[in-house]
């Protein structure tokens, strides 16, 4: 009875705590069953819309096909002269810096057994199209700056909740991606 309950997941958060304890220890023991690699890839429609379709991922150390691929449709608003048929690209950075700031503070939270009942959040990013249009040297491309507020509804302390947002900012691989320089290699296929 014993063995039966031991092997019984603990659920947290909507994660299986026990599996990502278990998890956690396989790769600290063997690094390389933590190796990722994520894939996509893109299709011009016309003007500033594409589809960016993912579909498989490296995963402890093998390929995984999804069920199901997704479809990410990325277009420009009227005002930037598209057709508003998606988000623009900078938009899906800040949803992607959205998504795993959430689920790094989640995975933290559950390791370490505390149960969050909500969490919201708002990103702000600002750009300027002097740098996209090539006037100025001097303006990033991209964004100058973004901002995040938090709110963290939880069964812990007001400074648990803080140790759990620094640990989402600390681990998250978007916010790591954005920032610090990453190398892209880009060539003609």
């Amino acid at each position: 009875m014993e063995a039966q309950q031991a092997n019984t997941p603990i659920m947290i958060n909507g994660i299986d705590a026990t599996a990502l304890s278990e998890t956690r220890e396989v790769i600290r023991e063997k690094p390389e069953v933590g190796k990722l690699q994520f894939l996509a890839s893109n299709k011009w429609i016309s003007g500033g819309e594409n589809h960016t379709r993912i579909d498989e991922h490296f995963a402890a150390t093998e390929m995984h096909k999804r069920s199901k691929p997704f479809t990410v449709r990325l277009d420009e608003p009227e005002v930037l002269l598209g057709t508003d048929h998606g988000p623009n690209p900078m938009e899906t950075v800040l949803a992607g810096l959205a998504g795993c700031l959430t689920t790094t503070l989640i995975y933290h939270a559950a390791l370490q057994g505390v149960t969050i009942r909500a969490i919201e959040s708002s990103y702000e990013g600002d750009a300027s199209l002097e740098g996209f249009l090539g006037l100025s040297k001097t303006v990033r491309n991209g964004f100058s700056g973004i901002r995040v507020k938090m709110k963290v509804e939880a069964d812990a302390s007001d400074e648990k909740i803080n140790e759990l947002i620094e640990l989402a900012q600390q681990h998250s691989g978007v916010f790591d991606t954005i920032s610090n320089p990453v190398p892209v290699a880009i060539e003609r296929a």
